[in-house]
């Protein structure tokens, strides 16, 4: 216990728990969007899309992760316009835009020169490694998330939850859907260097699963999203030091253990009755 107490001592571990709140802040919000909406797949689509700009970076010499902003935010307008205007089916432009997305970046670090960069930290993450920049970025995205929630909350219910009738009402749905999609986007890539690509989903969708044990009401489940993702978060970092296992990988897995644990304990709750 005291070791663990001791790596506060350390700023990038000081670095790391302030990554796992803001990125517990973020992906709670936007993940309850995501999920009480039913487009998983939509925001699994940007999150593989956006490993174009990371090689677009790469190869002609920015910030990889301002080229995944880009090319994150293009895929999900992208899918909005091809799936409305273009009268293609959302899994179908989903799946393109995911493969073609991998594919530009694939061909972008295979063109570059010199040696190739290593691009596990973007698959799979790697929080003990994030950047004072990073926590900025993290920062900013957090507060305007907050402060475009507060304001617009019952906008955005109105818009997500019933588009027909808002549209008969005249409400700003194509505004707020882009405005979404690509918040959606910006949570994504920007929380790519916390958990990677790969696992981005899971902190977007389990910590929503867990509370929807609890809740089903849209604001208590970002709320409580924010709970469970920073306590995934902070276990999973603890779990990571003392196993000696990647960062990211320990969250998801505690997050899914503790979604386990939870749901057990309910159903045995309720059969004790």
């Amino acid at each position: 216990m005291q070791s663990l107490i001791a790596l506060f001592d350390f700023e990038f571990f000081r670095n790391a728990i302030l990554a796992a709140f803001m990125a517990s802040i973020t992906c709670g919000i936007i993940g309850t969007y995501i999920v009480s909406r039913r487009i998983v797949f939509i925001s699994g689509g940007i999150t593989h899309a956006s490993f174009g700009g990371i090689g677009m970076g790469y190869y002609f010499g920015f910030n990889p992760i301002l080229g995944a902003v880009i090319f994150g935010i293009f895929s999900a307008l992208g899918i909005e316009l091809f799936t409305k205007k273009a009268d293609l089916r959302e899994d179908s432009a989903i799946a393109m835009l995911w493969s073609l997305g991998m594919a530009v970046g694939v061909i972008f670090i295979f063109l570059t020169p010199g040696y190739a960069p290593n691009l596990m930290s973007y698959l799979f993450g790697n929080i003990l490694t994030v950047s004072k920049e990073d926590l900025l970025y993290l920062l900013f995205l957090s507060l305007f998330i907050i402060g475009f929630f507060v304001a617009f909350y019952r906008m955005i219910i109105f818009v997500s939850f019933d588009e027909e009738f808002a549209l008969t009402n005249n409400a700003p749905v194509k505004l707020f859907n882009a405005l979404l999609i690509s918040l959606v986007a910006l949570t994504i890539v920007l929380n790519i260097r916390v958990v990677g690509i790969i696992l981005v989903m899971s902190l977007l969708t389990i910590p929503q699963a867990i509370a929807n044990l609890f809740t089903k009401r849209f604001d208590w489940m970002m709320i409580l999203s924010i709970v469970f993702g920073f306590l995934g978060s902070i276990l999973g970092l603890a779990l990571s030091y003392i196993y000696d296992i990647p960062s990211g990988a320990a969250i998801i897995f505690t997050l899914v253990i503790l979604y386990g644990v939870i749901k057990i304990t309910g159903l045995l709750i309720e059969k004790s009755r």
